[in-house]
């Protein structure tokens, strides 16, 4: 049975995902996880910025805007988090044969209301 923080956490990602869309982005993946060797982690969306012609991972950390609305979500981005992002991207180039594209990574707040009906995104890029 999927915990509260996680149904907020997908709603998150699923709205991240939209706005992303509505930028522009092609999403090529979300909720990437290595299958092959020891577990790395986990992306929560790799997308295509196509003006930029880059792979963009992308961590989203969503809060609900009720309980939060003085934290920044980004202030849980922390160094190993992304030394941790920086590997699993790594796997996933390899696994694509993707080693010699350009990449970027980026992350997205997202406060929600209680509902989830409405979200504030804030798109943070090149990490």
């Amino acid at each position: 049975m999927p915990t509260e923080s996680k149904n907020l956490g997908d709603l998150g990602e699923k709205a991240a995902a939209d706005y992303l869309k509505n930028k522009g982005y092609g999403i090529i993946e979300r909720n990437f996880e290595n299958a092959v060797g020891r577990r790395l982690g986990e992306i929560d969306i790799i997308a295509m910025d196509n003006r930029e012609n880059e792979l963009v991972f992308v961590e989203v950390k969503t809060r609900e805007l009720d309980k939060f609305r003085n934290t920044l979500p980004e202030e849980n981005i922390t160094y190993p988090k992304i030394r941790k992002l920086a590997k699993i991207a790594g796997a996933y180039l390899r696994l694509r044969g993707l080693e010699d594209a350009n990449y970027r990574f980026d992350a997205i707040s997202v406060w929600l209301d209680k509902n989830g009906r409405q979200a504030k995104i804030k798109h943070i890029l090149s990490l």
